[in-house]
């Protein structure tokens, strides 16, 4: 069965190339490749598409209006292509929060050339919404990142842990990684925490640009402090830190004290920032002081380096099949056997809690 698309943009260039591209993947099939949203609804009264591939800045209705039409009168995933800038990053979020799956980025400038660079990228984006389960992005609320031939591993940023890292201290780090459908998953989780919980660290597979708006946003709604992490942020208790978008982020200490390094390097596992490089730098320096969660995502990131903060002493998470978006990452951590529990999303906020208490018990 091929995944039928429909392509809204009000950019004619962007209809042809997206169109072109996405009908020489194997199993995609573009069915509709309209100027806007109003155009779209008439389509879609006789044929439903299985993906929409949606811009957000749009005349006559915006891109957010839409969505939130489709996804109170029939969820359908989503992909958004939107503009690398400040403003289009806002608009995805909000895009992100009513419940789109992924966001496609594209410049203003050198357009055509930019989205047959991004072929790949697009293709993964689109193949991964139509396998997610939609129905829990409807009316809540993430980004498929780039598909290169060459998948590095955490080798290239640093070596593996060496035996545990030094004794406990007072300082706790949870460490928290995600992909697909992790903008929503990773609000419902940090929503529900207290102004005092511990230091958290937390790689969201998503575009460069992209990762100031969205910390932006969760700070906003959250009672613990939420931002994009900057080279030596100290984790400190009742604040969360956000890899941005094209850089690693590790974990560093010094003496009793935790603070992130941001750094630049190759793909890993085909992403930057990477799951694996973070949660393989929490095994190295933090160890039994420390609670790995992994949650909703496309892909295996994260499953090696979930499993080496388990061999370290760390307590390790994973978000359940029912209520994840796309059910990748989670999984091969729990085939790796990286994973002491799995549970649902609802409850990890409480995990957290419970498991980082216990440890000054």
């Amino acid at each position: 069965m091929s995944i039928d698309v429909m392509i809204v943009d009000d950019s004619a260039v962007v209809r042809q190339v997206l169109s072109g591209l996405l009908n020489g993947a194997q199993g995609i099939v573009v069915t509709h490749a309209v100027a806007n949203p109003l155009l779209a609804m008439e389509r879609m009264k006789t044929q439903w598409p299985d993906v929409i591939v949606l811009d957000v800045e749009m005349p006559r209705m915006d891109g957010i209006t839409f969505l939130r039409k489709i996804m109170a009168e029939r969820p359908t995933p989503v992909v958004i292509c939107s503009t690398l800038t400040e403003k289009g990053a806002q608009t995805s979020m909000d895009a992100l929060a009513a419940g789109a799956v992924a966001i496609i980025t594209k410049p203003r400038l050198d357009l055509k050339q930019f989205l047959h660079d991004s072929a790949d990228e697009l293709v993964s984006a689109v193949r991964a919404a139509a396998g997610a389960n939609v129905r829990r992005l409807a009316g809540r609320a993430a980004a498929p990142p780039p598909q290169p031939t060459v998948k590095h591993n955490a080798d290239v940023i640093l070596p593996p842990a060496e035996g545990r890292a030094m004794t406990q201290t007072t300082e706790r780090v949870v460490a928290l990684g995600t992909s697909t459908g992790g903008t929503q998953a990773l609000e419902e989780v940090l929503t529900a925490l207290p102004r005092v919980c511990p230091g958290i660290v937390i790689v969201q597979h998503m575009p460069e640009k992209f990762t100031a708006a969205f910390a932006a946003r969760l700070d906003s709604v959250c009672q613990i402090s939420v931002k994009e992490a900057a080279n030596n942020d100290r984790v400190v208790p009742g604040r969360a830190l956000i890899a941005p978008g094209g850089k690693h982020m590790l974990l560093r200490r010094t003496g009793a004290y935790y603070f992130v390094e941001v750094v630049d390097g190759p793909l890993v596992n085909r992403h930057r920032p990477s799951v694996d490089v973070l949660f393989r730098s929490v095994a190295r320096c933090a160890g039994a002081n420390a609670l790995g969660v992994i949650m909703t995502g496309m892909g295996d990131d994260g499953a090696a380096g979930l499993l080496e903060m388990l061999k370290a002493g760390a307590r390790t998470v994973a978000q359940d099949e029912a209520s994840c978006v796309v059910y990748g990452m989670p999984k091969e951590a729990v085939k790796r056997g990286g994973v002491e529990k799995s549970m649902p999303l609802n409850l990890i906020h409480r995990e957290i809690l419970q498991q980082l208490a216990s440890f000054l018990n």
